[in-house]
């Protein structure tokens, strides 16, 4: 039998540092959730609900975490996937959120928490994610400076540094649970990290109406020679049939959706051309 431990509810702490910035989060994308931790809480574990401790084990955990999207690629797609395939499907299921739990309080607040992989828990199928918020980096003057837990650093490119290293922090025992599966090492990982920073902000700063300055802090926070991520947050722009100017990038690694549709390739992927960019970003904007 699975023991459960049960979800925390909504309110289950009092306002911390970065309460704000996942309420907001969930205000434009209601499909995550962000519930933090009381201190004498248990992160939740069975129903759905994955420690991300124990995704990083490669063990019975990753099996079944993976088992739902390997049945999710048969559902969706009537084909079976590479192992390597599923495990880089998963990876991206995991990282994209988990990246957010740091970079939103830090693009919305100027506040950058850290996560042990030993204090985040993920409920994919709700949309959910349970975290405990002990240790936060903030800027002189902030009012929560004052705050257990508080990491005062000089300026905004010490503060972008803890971002860097509280994601890396964060995904490397994650990486090194699913690298195996993904027959991936080093470089072709770090690469999918640094497109899920930067993906996943970018997609959130739109939703915000603030696109453009995420974009911004996107290209400050990874400008390249930020070891161990791979290449720069890449921004370019495109120009469209009605003279239109069409943002796009260029991703530092493959999802290998390609390997199940040949034919439909993400928009930022490298295999996708200049003219199919356009066409598709166009069409989007459109509709």
């Amino acid at each position: 039998m699975t023991l459960v431990t049960p979800a925390p509810a909504a309110t289950a702490s009092p306002a911390g540092p970065v309460s704000a910035a996942y309420a907001r989060l969930t205000e434009v994308f209601p499909s995550l959730r962000i519930d933090e931790l009381a201190p004498d809480e248990r992160l939740p574990h069975g129903a759905g609900w994955v420690r991300t401790a124990d995704l990083a084990q490669d063990g019975p955990a990753l099996d079944s975490f993976l088992a739902w999207d390997n049945a999710q690629v048969l559902k969706d797609y009537g084909q079976q996937a590479r192992p390597d395939v599923v495990a880089s499907f998963g990876l991206h299921r995991y990282a994209w959120p988990a990246c957010l739990l740091i970079t939103i309080p830090w693009f919305l607040h100027r506040r950058v928490p850290r996560f042990p992989a030993s204090h985040v828990s993920f409920q994919r199928a709700l949309g959910r994610m349970a975290v405990r918020v002990t240790d936060f980096a903030c800027l002189p003057g902030d009012p929560a400076a004052r705050l257990p837990g508080a990491h005062v650093v000089p300026d905004e490119e010490a503060l972008r540094a803890e971002v860097r290293a509280a994601v890396a922090d964060h995904l490397q025992p994650v990486l090194e649970g699913f690298g195996p599966r993904m027959r991936r090492r080093g470089r072709a990982l770090w690469g999918m990290a640094t497109d899920e920073i930067v993906e996943g902000l970018w997609y959130v700063g739109h939703l915000l109406g603030e696109e453009r300055r995420a974009m911004t802090e996107l290209e400050r926070l990874l400008p390249g020679a930020t070891k161990p991520y791979v290449g720069k947050a890449a921004f370019r722009e495109l120009t469209g049939p009605d003279g239109e100017t069409l943002p796009t990038r260029d991703r530092a690694s493959c999802c290998l959706f390609y390997t199940l549709r040949p034919e439909d390739t993400c928009v930022t992927c490298p295999r996708t051309c200049d003219a199919d960019r356009i066409a598709r970003l166009s069409g989007t904007a459109a509709a």
